[in-house]
């Protein structure tokens, strides 16, 4: 199904994105929101322009011309439903979906509401930032990530196609499976380590200027969620409730263990390493099952260090290099040493080019540890 005009409803980070990328593709995009100022926002970035087809003013539907042939609602999970009716109630499109994280309890009120279900189709795209608003909005977002479509049984084969063809344009990857199951699966691999993540960084505010002083890049990787919008989280977490509670409640209660093996620990039983061991092997076998690049089994690869100033251009030099000696870079990450102008770059290879790259860097005059 080819879409010509999408409408986007709510130009936050979602929906400013998937408008961006519709935009490339060379889609026609209408933005609404109920904050004009985000709409602006979303339009001078290039997302599209503004919906001027709200309905008449005696509220009669659309004309057939002026209909999109899909419209995406990008709103808070409490709040599709009643956009979805709003929107079927002045024929705004032909097709419908959200991008809501939150797939079974939007679907239930929808069908008490009322809506015509045999033109919607739930979607999610998993993938995000920790920064909201059409601001942090890019057009590769997608690029490559999952996007769980959950058709129900009323849904038409061409809300589905519709839906099948925007993920398509996004350059995401399509993931068939029903509200509920998607529901369980994000509470464990989205909502609840969220809440987790949360859970550490509170620990941080009431941190003494010496400990924070310490902090490396470990407690950065595992709290860099939290910094996310709370008001945008509870919405979510209210959402999912039980299928978080239940991951929360099995975390809290390695985390209850660990913390009786580590007093048991302190007042000399050394048969406490046990049950921490066997905790720690458990979180290394649940690391490993991440899938890796393209989705596929996780990759092991080779780890080149590099001292790297902090002044413009310093990336780029050393990804010159890496093109010189036709290394390709899997993956990078950057560690800041306090208090000093440079920092470690962390270069991801395969591992029989980590060698090739080490001796090409160290010949360039580049501090390899």
């Amino acid at each position: 199904m080819e879409l010509r005009t999408v409408l986007v409803v709510g130009t936050g980070l979602i929906g400013t994105s998937a408008a961006l990328a519709l935009r490339k593709r060379g889609v026609r995009v209408l933005l609404a929101d109920r904050d004009q100022g985000v709409v602006r926002l979303a339009r001078e970035l290039g997302a599209g322009e503004e919906w001027q087809s709200g309905g008449s003013a005696d509220g009669a539907p659309l004309a057939e011309s002026d209909r999109a042939d899909l419209a995406i609602i990008a709103v808070p999970p409490a709040h599709v439903a009643t956009e979805l009716l709003e929107l079927q109630r002045i024929g705004a499109a032909r097709c419908y979906t959200d991008v809501a994280s939150v797939k079974a309890e939007p679907i239930h009120r929808a069908a008490q509401l009322g809506c015509d279900l045999s033109s919607y189709v739930a979607s999610h795209p998993l993938a995000g930032r920790e920064k909201s608003g059409p601001g942090a909005a890019r057009a590769d977002l997608f690029l490559g990530r999952p996007w769980a479509l959950c058709p129900t049984e009323e849904a038409d084969p061409e809300a589905k196609a519709a839906v099948l063809r925007l993920i398509e344009l996004c350059g995401a990857n399509p993931v068939e499976v029903s509200a509920v199951d998607h529901d369980r699966a994000v509470a464990v691999v989205s909502h609840a380590p969220h809440v987790a993540a949360s859970a550490v960084a509170a620990r941080l505010a009431d941190a003494t200027d010496v400990a924070l002083g310490l902090a490396g890049q470990g407690v950065r990787d595992v709290t860099r969620i939290a910094g996310s919008d709370p008001g945008l989280w509870l919405g979510i977490l209210s959402g999912n409730a039980s299928p978080v509670a239940e991951v929360l409640e099995a975390v809290a209660h390695d985390l209850a263990d660990a913390a009786s093996a580590l007093r048991a620990l302190a007042e000399g039983d050394g048969t406490a390493t046990n049950e921490l061991t066997q905790l720690l092997k458990r979180g290394v076998a649940g690391h490993d099952r991440i899938p890796g690049k393209h989705g596929g089994p996780a990759s092991e690869y080779a780890t080149v260090q590099v001292v790297i100033g902090d002044r413009p251009g310093q990336l780029a030099r050393l990804f010159q290099v890496c093109d010189e000696v036709g290394v390709n870079v899997e993956d990078v990450r950057l560690e800041h040493a306090p208090g000093l102008p440079l920092g470690i770059a962390e270069l991801s290879v395969e591992p029989d080019a980590g060698i090739e790259l080490t001796h090409a860097l160290r010949e360039r005059g580049w501090q390899v540890p």
